[in-house]
């Protein structure tokens, strides 16, 4: 069981720590910032436990959306309220968007160069490896609590051997994971 963060020790961050911070997360991944937020957010500048970034995330995968930025939401908003969450939201999409803004003029005028496709899908390959190293690291801190691998297990299953869509998933792992959840919070072994 982790202990209880000492609210004394409790981070403060402002608007501007936020929207700076995430917006060199949003500059830093092409094709999902997924594996830098988590990167930032809880190994750098710590602002958050890997088992809270995981809570986290497992929220705003279920709320409609893109995952990334309903962890902008959650996270500016724990530090800075409505104002903090607006700030984590801009840093995170501003500076992306122009960069993609450049990068399609570009791709319009040179598309057709193999040199360029080559690039692309080399970027490809990356971002994949990114977001596998990201999941590992994810389950690594459930491993933590065994319990959860049932819930890993099950998921595996209903996804892949029933092929069930996601919302069908996500409505029958979502008792178990709660309920796991729920035992891990409170300790019980």
């Amino acid at each position: 069981m982790q202990a209880k963060q000492d609210p004394s020790n409790a981070i403060t961050l402002s608007a501007w720590e936020l929207f700076i911070g995430f917006t060199k997360i949003g500059l830093s991944g092409f094709g999902g910032v997924l594996p830098w937020a988590r990167r930032t957010i809880v190994e750098q500048k710590q602002w958050i436990t890997a088992a809270e970034f995981n809570a986290i995330l497992g929220i705003c995968q279920l709320v409609p959306g893109p995952n990334i930025v309903n962890l902008a939401v959650c996270v500016g908003s724990r530090f800075g309220g409505a104002k903090g969450a607006l700030a984590a939201v801009m840093g995170l999409l501003l500076a992306p968007i122009g960069v993609v803004l450049l990068l399609a003029m570009l791709y319009d005028h040179l598309s057709y160069l193999e040199p360029v496709q080559g690039m692309l899908r080399g970027i490809s390959a990356v971002g994949v490896g990114l977001i596998a190293a990201t999941g590992f690291k994810m389950l690594r801190e459930e491993l933590r609590y065994p319990r959860m691998l049932l819930v890993v297990v099950v998921t595996l299953f209903i996804a892949t051997w029933l092929r069930l869509p996601l919302g069908w998933v996500v409505f029958i792992a979502s008792p178990l994971a709660l309920f796991i959840a729920w035992h891990k919070a409170k300790g019980v072994t």
